[in-house]
């Protein structure tokens, strides 16, 4: 059968980030026509280093320059937008809430409004939202019914980035779906800050892993490979199940404390031998978040492929390549 993804104009903004970048891997591999909006030309980012970037086309634009937005899904003839474009740590927005702002906020609302533009076009749009976007929840784990609230400079834009994408739904019936997931890692994220690559690499350095928490703060953590088809899974059911203007949350429902996900890091890589060395320094992060994924379950067939000991061992493998370990 052919693919559902030939020769559609897929546009992926962030396919420099590592999910993007994984993303758009799978749609090339479909035969998908990728676009990819890049602001800055970075040889280190696997859509450039693996030479994958030759097999799609690139148009050099910021998402919050609304014309050159608006331009692309035009002369590109896009009739399928994944908006993973944004400054995704939440160490950078606490420095600078408003580079966070006008990249989150701004972009989104610029993607949204030239997707509006170009209705006519644009069939099915996917907004990477988050579990951030919750804030400080009233109970866990998170439903898609329970309020946005985020009260720090990422958790806010992400709560923005969801409202605004329900807002475009409401109003003007643009085809939007929103994506909430956990934690996702994988091979290819090179933002060290993050618990697993940072402690992956330190581990590859013969270097004990920094935890900048007290190491029992608990999350969800995805395999990007999983996250991905998430991505892709909500796309199609645009066209399938008629979801448009829904929220889904996606998470592995089996949420571990910091200290779990860097005690599973050391077994995989068998370097028991270096413990954590905890700091407990962390500021205006969240101390637990998790996800209930019964509505992505029910309604999209979406379910891990992956164990968490399976997807880390993928990535160890992956930065064992990568880092010459």
């Amino acid at each position: 059968m052919a693919s559902y993804w030939k020769e559609k104009t897929v546009l992926i903004t962030g396919a420099t980030g590592f999910v993007g970048f994984w993303l758009a891997k799978h749609l090339v591999e479909e035969e998908a026509h990728v676009v990819a909006l890049i602001r800055d030309w970075d040889p280190n980012c696997q859509l450039i280093r693996t030479g994958l970037v030759s097999k799609i086309q690139v148009v050099s634009a910021n998402l919050a320059d609304f014309a050159g937005v608006e331009r692309t899904l035009s002369e590109c003839e896009v009739d399928t937008v994944f908006h993973l474009g944004a400054q995704a740590i939440v160490g950078v927005a606490h420095r600078s809430p408003l580079l966070t702002f006008e990249s989150n906020i701004r972009g989104t609302f610029n993607v949204l409004e030239a997707c509006r533009v170009h209705k006519k076009l644009v069939k099915r749009v996917v907004v990477a939202s988050s579990d951030k976007a919750y804030g400080v929840g009233p109970a866990l784990p998170y439903t898609e019914d329970m309020p946005l609230q985020g009260q720090h400079p990422y958790d806010v834009s992400k709560s923005c980035v969801d409202l605004l994408a329900q807002c475009y739904w409401h109003t003007y019936e643009l085809p939007v779906v929103i994506a909430r997931c956990g934690n996702i890692y994988g091979g290819g994220d090179l933002n060290w800050s993050r618990i697993v690559p940072g402690t992956i690499r330190s581990l590859l350095q013969d270097k004990a892993p920094i935890i900048r928490s007290d190491g029992k703060f608990i999350r969800d953590y995805v395999y990007v490979e999983d996250a991905v088809q998430a991505y892709l899974l909500l796309a199609r059911s645009i066209d399938e199940r008629a979801t448009a203007g829904e929220a889904f949350n996606f998470g592995p429902e089996k949420p571990m404390t910091v200290l779990e996900i860097v005690g599973v890091i050391q077994q995989v890589m068998g370097r028991g031998d270096l413990p954590p060395v905890v700091l407990d320094e962390v500021v205006a992060e969240i101390r637990d978040q998790y996800l209930c994924s019964r509505k992505a379950r029910e309604k999209l067939g979406w379910k891990p492929a992956f164990s968490v000991a399976e997807g880390l061992a993928r990535t160890v493998s992956w930065y064992r390549e990568c880092l010459g370990g």
